[in-house]
């Protein structure tokens, strides 16, 4: 937490009055993101346009970023999750893409895959339209 209000620039006293603990941050940063890239996914024009958007955003997210760099056990907790409300808005968004369980499960393992093994945004290209040709799409 001293971290974080020093990187803010925002007194300790001020932070624990929103945030109980740093992983009330993360989880408050990740819902704002989640969010983001789901609204600039449903901006794209084709399923590959929207999984391309969606590995970008993920694959250079300064948070997570950070996250792999200095707490890489609280990322791998947070992947784990399925039933955990941002995974599950995750999935929608992805389901509202393909329409397919199976594709869903699939995209959504490459996507979260990301987060701890970026991709950049030539790979990320290349292997979304790979992924939509070669699945149920």
């Amino acid at each position: 937490m001293i971290d974080i209000s020093s990187a803010s620039e925002v007194a300790r006293a001020t932070l624990y009055n929103h945030f109980r603990d740093k992983h009330s941050v993360v989880e408050a940063l990740l819902t704002s993101e989640v969010a983001r890239i789901i609204e600039e996914s449903k901006r794209a024009g084709t399923p590959a346009d929207a999984l391309e958007s969606l590995s970008i955003s993920i694959s250079s997210d300064g948070a997570l970023a950070g996250l792999r760099e200095h707490d890489p056990v609280l990322i791998a907790q947070l992947l784990i999750h399925s039933e955990h409300p941002l995974y599950l808005e995750l999935a929608r968004a992805i389901y509202a893409l393909t329409q397919s369980q199976s594709a869903t499960g699939l995209a959504m393992r490459w996507l979260l895959g990301q987060a701890v093994q970026p991709l950049t945004p030539e790979q990320s290209r290349e292997q979304a339209a790979l992924l939509v040709e070669n699945t149920l799409f």
